[in-house]
């Protein structure tokens, strides 16, 4: 199955990410190229995806699931199926807390699967073509990794006793909703294979968006994977950096923006970035701000990115908007 974008509608972007923030730039970049491709983590491993994961051996569908609901057409027929894919069962059987997306994935994945003379990641992908063509996406989302992965935190303050302190946390989902401060992540394998559509993608790409997005648990990740890491170093795409809107509950509590842009640098000390793009409301020192940007050898870009109503979340079409200037060099 070929890639569902157009050949010549736009600069070819590569959005990398997982869960809300990634569906939120998708919903952005939608509206500046329809040559999009969404690099999704596949670390979850809670609530219907955590089942799926366990159960079957597979990907975690959940952030894929997401991403691709964020590509789906603006006619009947793409709201339609956005809001199938995300539609959840309420039950007090097996099928509660299952997506129906979820299901859906998982089912292509086995069929292609079972048809297939090569390795079960050519099925996954396959299997994530096969649901946005049914979609109409605007785009292509494709699996970090070819494997399902797992996060591991280095977390500082668990214990009330010895604030001081630092523990190991285990899994996506124990890190996300952590008590403790989180120092750093890691993923086991510390060595997974890349997909290799997205690799390419990211070396083809004149643009590349990474966040916004659970800080250690969406986004430093894929900086963890070496062949994903290495691409982000070579390519000649410009590259954003999208700041989240607020500090995370667990992942990043307290966290100044430059603080953000830090852990980034202490994870993936070499990679360069060109932009990074940050909403004015949540900037409380924009100099300094500057300041960590430029040691990534970035421009700080300040605009109002949020939605109107006050609430922590990217408004697509400011986004856009400020996407459409800073990709555009």
């Amino acid at each position: 199955m070929s890639a569902p974008y157009a050949e010549s509608a736009g600069p070819k972007i590569v959005a990398l990410g997982g869960g809300h923030g990634l569906a939120a730039s998708l919903s952005a970049l939608r509206q500046v190229t329809e040559r999009l491709t969404g690099v999704v983590t596949v670390a979850d491993d809670g609530g219907s995806s955590g089942r799926l994961r366990s159960e079957f051996g597979v990907l975690p569908p959940g952030d894929l699931r997401k991403a691709l609901a964020a590509l789906c057409g603006d006619d009947e027929w793409g709201r339609t199926w956005a809001e199938v894919l995300q539609h959840r069962f309420t039950s007090d059987g097996d099928l509660a807390g299952h997506a129906v997306g979820n299901l859906l994935i998982v089912a292509l994945w086995e069929r292609l699967a079972e048809r297939a003379t090569g390795p079960l990641a050519d099925s996954h992908v396959a299997g994530l073509d096969w649901v946005a063509s049914l979609l109409g996406a605007r785009g292509r989302v494709l699996p970090m990794c070819s494997v399902p992965l797992e996060i591991t935190a280095q977390v500082e303050g668990l214990d009330p006793t010895d604030p001081a302190g630092v523990r190991t946390v285990r899994g996506q989902s124990e890190v996300a909703r952590t008590t403790g401060r989180v120092r750093s992540v890691a993923l086991e394998p510390s060595d997974p294979p890349a997909c290799p559509e997205a690799v390419e993608a990211i070396r083809g790409a004149d643009g590349v968006v990474l966040g916004p997005g659970s800080w250690f648990t969406s986004v430093l990740v894929h900086l963890l994977v070496p062949e994903l890491a290495k691409a982000l170093h070579e390519t000649r795409a410009r590259r954003v950096l999208t700041l989240n809107l607020a500090p995370q509950a667990g992942e990043t509590r307290g966290f100044s923006p430059e603080r953000h842009l830090e852990v980034l640098a202490a994870h993936a000390p070499d990679l360069r970035i060109d932009v990074v793009v940050a909403d004015d409301a949540f900037v409380a020192d924009q100099p300094a701000l500057a300041a960590a940007a430029a040691q990534l050898g970035a421009e700080l870009v300040v605009a109002d990115v949020a939605w109107a109503d006050g609430s922590p979340r990217h408004d697509p079409q400011r986004l856009a908007r400020v996407y459409a200037k800073v990709l555009s060099g």
